[in-house]
C-alpha cells in the first residue's frame, strides 16, 4: 500500500539534457474512486518518448513538453491499489496489468470521475499532460504509475511482462490499421521501416495470414524480416525503380517510418486499384506533396491511425497470446533510460528497448 502521494521517476529536466535524465520525486494525482496504482515492473521505449524528451517549446506540430517529464507508457507492473468503483471481478491487487495510451476513439470521454468535475480521461495523456486540477501525469520510467482505470488492460499470463510492455503502444499503434482494414488471408500488406513499429506490424500481418513485404533502405533487414514473417522485401534505392518494378503489388501499406523527403509518390505507385496508405510513425515534419491525379485515378487513400481504441487493446492482446506473439526486444536496467534515448536517436536498436524496472 501506498502512504503518500509521491512517486520516484527517472525525468528528462530540459530539452538540452534530453539523454541524461536523472531520479526525482513527483507528485501523484490524488487518488481517486476510479484509480488504480501500478508497481512497474518493465516499460518500453517509444520514439515518441524522444520526440518528447528534446522537443522543448515544440516543433513542426510536436507539442511542447512541460518539464521536468518523466517519459513512458508502454507500462506493466501489478496493481497494489484500487479505488472504490473499479470492478474487483476485473481488476484485483497482485495482478498483472499493462498501462497503454489509447485514442480519443476509445470511448472514455463518455466516463467521468465523480470527484472530479468534468473530467475526460482521454484528454490526460499517460504522461507530459495535465489533469483538470493541475496534477501532472508522468509515465513509466519511475516506480509506480497511477492513472484511471480505462487504461489498465489485464495481461494475458501466457505473454511475458517484458514482451508484453511493447504491446501497449507499439502493438495497438499497428494492430488498429490491419484489424481496420480487415487484413487475413489473400491481402497483400506492405510495412514501411522495419523498426520498433514495422517489426511487430510485419509480425502481426503475418501472423493473420497475409502475405507480407518488408520496405526500407537497409538490405541488411531482409534476413530479419524474413524471420518475422515476410515473402517479400523492396530495397528503396536511388539506383533501381524500385516503385516500377513493384507496382499494384500491395493492398495495404502500413507506413512506420516517416520524413518529409519520404518517396510518398512512390510508395503510392506500389498499391494496387482501391488500396490504402496508412500512417502511423508521426515525426517532426510534414508530407511531401503528392499529385492528386495518383489518388482519384485508382481509388486509392492516404489515412492516418492513432493508436488504437480500448476493444482493440484487447483484442490486440488476445491475439498476441493466442498467436504467441514476441515482439524482438533488449532490455535495459531503467536507470540507462538515457542510453536507451541516445541509442533509439542512432537507429542503434534491435528492434524494441524495454527497460526493468530498479527503483
Amino acid at each position: 500500500m501506498i502512504n503518500k502521494c509521491s512517486f520516484t521517476g527517472y525525468a528528462i529536466t530540459s530539452p538540452s539534457a534530453w539523454s541524461s535524465p536523472k531520479l526525482i520525486e513527483c507528485d501523484a494525482v490524488p487518488f481517486g474512486k476510479h484509480e488504480i496504482d501500478v508497481k512497474i515492473r518493465y516499460c518500453g521505449v517509444c520514439a515518441s518518448d524522444l520526440l518528447t524528451a528534446r522537443a522543448g517549446a515544440g516543433n513542426d506540430g510536436w507539442r511542447e513538453t512541460i518539464y521536468p517529464v518523466i517519459p513512458g507508457h508502454e507500462i506493466v507492473g501489478k496493481i497494489v491499489r484500487i479505488g472504490g468503483l473499479v470492478d474487483t471481478s476485473k481488476f484485483q491487487i497482485g495482478q498483472l496489468v499493462g498501462v497503454g495510451v489509447l485514442s480519443a476513439t476509445c470511448g472514455s470521454c463518455r466516463l467521468c470521475h465523480s470527484n472530479r468535475e468534468n473530467y475526460c480521461p482521454d484528454l490526460v495523456e499517460t504522461y507530459n499532460s495535465k489533469y483538470p486540477d493541475g496534477s501532472r501525469s508522468y509515465g513509466g520510467y519511475a516506480n509506480y504509475k497511477r492513472c484511471h482505470r480505462d487504461f489498465v488492460f489485464p495481461i494475458p499470463p501466457v505473454l511475458p511482462p517484458e514482451h508484453a510492455a511493447p504491446m501497449l503502444c507499439a502493438g495497438l499503434t499497428v494492430f488498429s490499421p490491419l484489424r481496420t482494414a480487415g487484413v487475413g488471408p489473400g491481402k497483400r500488406v506492405g510495412v514501411v521501416g522495419i523498426g520498433g513499429l514495422g517489426h511487430v506490424a510485419v509480425l502481426f500481418a503475418s501472423a493473420m495470414g497475409a502475405e507480407v513485404t518488408a520496405i526500407s533502405h537497409s538490405p541488411r533487414k531482409q534476413a530479419g524480416a524474413a524471420k518475422m514473417g515476410a515473402t517479400g522485401f523492396i530495397v528503396i534505392t536511388n539506383e533501381v525503380e524500385w516503385a516500377e518494378q513493384n507496382k499494384n503489388s500491395l493492398d495495404l501499406i502500413i507506413s512506420t517510418a516517416f520524413a518529409n523527403n519520404m518517396p510518398l509518390e512512390k510508395y503510392l505507385q506500389l498499391l494496387d486499384v482501391g488500396g490504402q496508405f496508412a500512417l502511423v510513425g508521426v515525426g517532426e515534419q510534414n508530407l511531401p506533396e503528392v499529385p492528386p491525379g495518383i489518388l482519384v485515378g485508382a481509388n486509392k487513400s492516404i489515412v492516418g491511425s492513432m493508436i488504437g481504441s480500448s476493444r482493440q487493446m484487447r483484442d490486440m492482446l488476445e491475439f498476441v497470446a493466442e498467436k504467441n506473439i514476441r515482439a524482438w526486444i533488449e532490455i535495459l536496467p531503467m536507470k540507462d533510460a538515457g542510453e536507451a534515448l541516445r541509442r533509439l536517436s542512432q537507429g542503434d536498436c534491435s528492434y524494441r528497448f524495454v527497460l526493468k524496472a530498479d527503483i
